[in-house]
């Protein structure tokens, strides 16, 4: 009598249309994430970093400025005849430096977490190995765009007029990023084996600054020794350099295109798996 009791008063308290536990049984469980919705949100954290920890913008807004004024100003004139000359042929140069710069932030970005713990929490969560790489990954393309956009709009302010417009414009852009995710991981690993954020900066820019500058940014490589030129024909900033200028000038070759795209490619099949790699012996 207790039991049917009871089993009246369930039914009595179970509103219209609520599932009983049954019901609730063949509910199938959800389907877990999957490797993209993972990266999505490491993508997400790391937008999210630039609006919790602003000051982090103004080496990236500064520093662009400063070069793009300071090389077309200062140097302009004694390189090319005059600074609007220059300015022509400088800013895609400048576009490729401050793309490979800032590459070295994603070192620096996953030593800190390495350092905070937060690597060894990610390890334990049912996501995609390389979910937190994307998320950095994700914020160096931001910052590829925000210093980009930058350069840019300070080129048009000073007289630089890309030749091929808009679409020229668009896939000069879409190259950048596609060097700076390539270049990305490369500091990736410099992270995964090194301690501390301060020491990959210094190392990276270190390995940047002589391939760098010793390149076709700046000046026209006809004018360096030979044994200098050689180097810098081959040079992989120089090719990219060099396909980034015919892009915004209406005047890139295939071949143009294809020598600037080997590094990027050739970093991301090699190194994508030894980070993946790194990442679960560390």
């Amino acid at each position: 009598m207790t039991d049917q009791t009871a089993d009246a008063s369930n039914k009595s308290a179970r509103k219209p249309g609520t599932p009983g536990i049954a019901a609730l049984r063949r509910v199938p469980p959800p389907t877990p994430p999957g490797p993209l919705s993972n990266a999505l949100v490491f993508g997400w954290r790391a937008i999210l970093k630039f609006r919790h920890v602003p000051e982090q913008l103004f080496d990236l807004v500064m520093t662009p400025i400063m070069f793009t004024l300071l090389f077309t100003f200062v140097f302009g004139g004694a390189l090319a005849g005059s600074t609007g000359d220059y300015l022509q042929f400088f800013l895609p140069g400048i576009l490729v430096q401050t793309v490979v710069f800032n590459s070295v932030y994603s070192g620096m970005g996953l030593s800190t977490d390495f350092q905070k713990g937060l690597f060894d929490r990610f390890r334990t969560l049912p996501i995609w190995s390389l979910a937190p790489f994307a998320g950095l990954m994700v914020g160096d393309l931001l910052r590829h765009l925000i210093a980009g956009g930058i350069i840019l709009g300070i080129g048009l302010i000073l007289g630089y007029r890309p030749e091929a417009g808009l679409i020229g414009t668009l896939a000069a852009f879409a190259m950048l990023l596609t060097i700076g995710f390539g270049m990305g991981w490369v500091f990736i690993v410099l992270g995964l084996l090194v301690r501390t954020p301060m020491t990959v900066m210094t190392l990276g820019f270190t390995i940047l600054f002589p391939v760098t500058f010793a390149s076709n940014i700046m000046v026209d490589p006809a004018t360096m020794p030979d044994w200098l030129r050689s180097f810098v024909e081959v040079n992989p900033v120089s090719l990219m350099t060099t396909a980034l200028r015919g892009l915004m000038s209406g005047t890139a070759s295939v071949t143009q295109i294809g020598l600037a795209l080997i590094a990027p490619v050739v970093l991301t099949l090699t190194l994508a798996p030894v980070v993946l790699w790194l990442y679960r012996r560390r």
